[in-house]
């Protein structure tokens, strides 16, 4: 479908509590002069960043653990999901968020992730886009215990476990996280550890 115009009709906010959730009404031009009407519920939580960290030399990473209410009403039966570190993007460029993400929640202290790529995860209901990093670590570089933002009602665990066992939990089907498998995958196909 070639990039069409859009009207917009209506917009109604259907929820502004935590993110805003929407009703819009709209026409997209989908062929020249070929109007179509439509309405879709899009929910705007803004955009996020996440991060793999390794350690090439160890062959190791750091993930973590933590309760995800949507996992656990969608028939996780613990709610746990194991994920890279990652976080809504404030008021701050992406890298400088990931960067605080990562010391509240793992502990560990960076100063240049590298930006790999960026994508949609739910294009056809959610607006955010999140910006993926790398950044290798060493154990020197833990300057706290992570855990999250007390603030944020965060209760994360840090996980530190071998590249080669987080693969085979992603490939068991133990790790689901879409933004894990995702840099665990580039990992791989990098060959950032061997």
């Amino acid at each position: 479908m070639k990039k069409g115009k859009v009207k917009f009709i209506q917009k109604e906010v259907l929820s502004h509590h935590w993110y805003l959730y929407q009703r819009i009404s709209f026409e997209l031009e989908v062929a020249p002069g070929v109007w179509v009407s439509q309405r879709r519920e899009v929910l705007d939580r803004g955009n996020g960043a996440a991060i793999l960290l390794y350690n090439k030399k160890a062959k190791t990473v750091i993930l973590t653990k933590q309760f995800r209410l949507p996992s656990y009403l969608n028939g996780n039966s613990t709610g746990e999901l194991i994920e890279v570190c990652a976080g809504s993007i404030e008021d701050e460029s992406p890298e400088e968020n990931i960067i605080r993400e990562t010391e509240e929640e793992t502990g560990y202290k960076i100063s240049n992730p590298k930006k790999v790529f960026e994508a949609y995860m739910s294009p056809g209901a959610v607006t955010e886009v999140i910006h993926f990093f790398l950044a290798e670590y060493e154990a020197d570089h833990k300057v706290g215990l992570g855990g999250g933002n007390p603030d944020e009602t965060e209760h994360i665990e840090v996980l530190e476990m071998s590249f080669s066992q987080a693969s085979q939990l992603m490939n068991q089907g133990e790790i689901k996280d879409a933004k894990t498998i995702m840099l665990l995958q580039y990992a791989q196909i990098h060959k950032l550890i061997e």
